[in-house]
């Protein structure tokens, strides 16, 4: 089944969820932007991967800011969802705060076979270009409209639970943002420079990072 998200309208000129070419779009840019980087990323690379044209992108993102954004929104949304439907039924906290850690890193691991985009790409996407979206001069601007709302409302999601398993703990929206923030730059840190991380990469990364965000986190709320 394909997942269709309710994303904020100032991501898009056209939402790229809704037609053939726009999901073409979302599908190819990532596979795109994994294989040579943002930087080197153009909507005319773009246009010629998917046999378009520059102007037909143009009418569905104002630029490849806004595309990378829509990108990495979607992600969040992604990461939202599977942490709501995996908690559901759990009543233990630290249950739930195991199960929205698990949740984030593996969250390519939970496929519900979305035939336009591969999280797996996305999440390395998100690795390693993520951060683009929103260390930029424009956030305040883009903030007030609300575009990093879908962010925000994941890290709420997670600093509700850590307030659930010890409601004493003073920062809770600062754990759940860095719990977030350090899974990405640990797998980034472990692949490109490990001396920055105490992970080696390899198959067993992620479930070493899992290891260390739950020692980290029992640590702090204990």
């Amino acid at each position: 089944m394909d997942i269709k998200f309710d994303l904020n309208k100032h991501l898009y000129n056209r939402d790229p969820q809704e037609t053939e070419l726009g999901r073409k779009i979302i599908g190819s840019s990532i596979i795109l932007i994994d294989e040579i980087g943002f930087e080197s990323f153009t909507f005319k690379k773009l246009a010629k991967l998917i046999g378009s044209t520059e102007k037909s992108i143009y009418r569905y993102f104002e630029n490849k800011h806004f595309l990378l954004l829509f990108l990495t929104t979607w992600y969040w949304e992604w990461v939202k969802y599977l942490i709501n439907i995996n908690v559901k039924n759990i009543t233990d906290p630290k249950k739930k705060l195991e199960i929205a850690i698990t949740n984030l890193v593996n969250a390519t691991s939970e496929n519900p076979m979305n035939k336009y985009i591969n999280e797996n790409i996305l999440h390395q996407v998100v690795i390693k270009e993520g951060g683009k979206a929103y260390h930029i001069n424009g956030i305040d601007d883009e903030n007030k409209v609300g575009l990093f709302y879908a962010y925000k409302s994941l890290v709420k999601l997670v600093s509700d639970i850590i307030e659930e398993v010890n409601p004493d703990f003073p920062y809770s929206c600062s754990l759940s943002s860095n719990i977030f923030e350090m899974a990405n730059n640990q797998i980034y840190f472990a692949e490109h420079l490990p001396l920055l991380s105490s992970l080696k990469k390899g198959k067993k990364l992620n479930d070493k990072l899992i290891e260390m965000l739950l020692h980290f986190s029992d640590k702090l709320l204990s």
